[in-house]
């Protein structure tokens, strides 16, 4: 007799979000966070809306220049979605790159109730397009405190192989809220831009140790920078997203200086410590030399249990 057919109640979109967020594309990230079937892509690959940059430095150009944006339905509702490709260029910030995350912000404004997932995984500026890039940033940055003004969530989902560094840094902290894994490294210099300008003996780009517990996840949950803390697993990214959209506050001058007075007592508690490791004992987090090792789960449950990040400000 042949052994019984074991039937699984899991769609195939539940199955592969066990997948790793690191791992995956823009595109696969994309497709699968948000409800089978329902993404539908603005200005994609066919457009061959490329960079006017990168063909003067010899530099190869990508038909979507980095970066997808669309909308689609999450858990039956409808957002706004914009994923960066962290393997092209490092996921770095163009001209056209740019206007494509500035315009999907600017008709999220304009509606005022779909909110706007952003699924960072860059490095900065593209050198090549400098000052190009840099408006750009300031335009996302607008577009993102517009937005907000509208009324618009607009959520952060941290956890590619670039990170979110320079320019991405700086926009992630406009955000509504930040969802980040422990690749999820957040910054605005980068580990080799601060030994460059401020020595080896401040900073050792090559101690991979001290560069993930400095801008690392952990990190950043344990010091307010992120609301959430996840597991490597678009699952985990989509939960996040979820309980982050339904938890968020209004945005306006309250939220302002209950930020800014956020903000003035991180620096007035841990200014003085040199290393993380020493802002998580003063947390008063026993035998905080561990944390780096925890696994996910246990490490939530503690950052739990530590500090709440406030959901009043940001």
């Amino acid at each position: 007799m042949s052994a019984p057919h074991t039937q699984t109640t899991k769609s195939s979109a539940e199955l592969d979000r066990t997948a790793s967020w690191y791992e995956a594309s823009a595109r696969t990230r994309v497709r699968l966070l948000l409800d089978p079937g329902s993404v539908v892509e603005f200005i994609g690959p066919e457009k061959r809306e490329v960079s006017p940059h990168l063909k003067l430095f010899d530099l190869p150009e990508q038909f979507d220049d980095g970066i997808v944006v669309g909308r689609g339905r999450l858990d039956g509702s409808p957002v706004f979605v914009a994923a960066q490709e962290g393997r092209f260029m490092g996921g770095a910030f163009g001209e056209v790159h740019g206007a494509k995350l500035t315009g999907l912000l600017r008709a999220a404004r304009d509606i005022g109730s779909v909110p706007v997932l952003i699924l960072f995984d860059t490095g900065g500026v593209r050198l090549q397009e400098a000052n190009a890039g840099e408006l750009a940033i300031a335009e996302i940055m607008r577009a993102v405190i517009e937005a907000r003004t509208a009324g618009v969530k607009v959520i952060g989902l941290i956890g590619g192989r670039a990170g979110c560094y320079g320019g991405g840094g700086l926009i992630a902290g406009c955000c509504s809220a930040l969802a980040v894994s422990e690749q999820g490294r957040i910054s605005v210099s980068g580990p080799e831009v601060i030994e460059t300008n401020r020595g080896v003996e401040e900073f050792d780009s090559r101690d991979r140790a001290l560069v993930w517990r400095t801008m690392g996840g952990k990190h950043r949950r344990l010091l307010g920078g992120a609301e959430v803390f996840v597991d490597d697993t678009i699952q985990d990214f989509r939960d996040a997203a979820l309980e982050l959209l339904s938890s968020i506050r209004a945005f306006g001058i309250d939220t302002l200086r209950a930020e800014q007075s956020r903000l003035e007592d991180r620096l007035q508690r841990f200014g003085a410590c040199p290393d993380a490791v020493d802002i998580w004992t003063a947390e008063g987090i026993p035998d905080a030399v561990s944390i780096p090792a925890l696994p996910a789960d246990q490490f939530i449950a503690l950052a739990d249990k530590v500090r709440r990040s406030s959901r009043d400000a940001r």
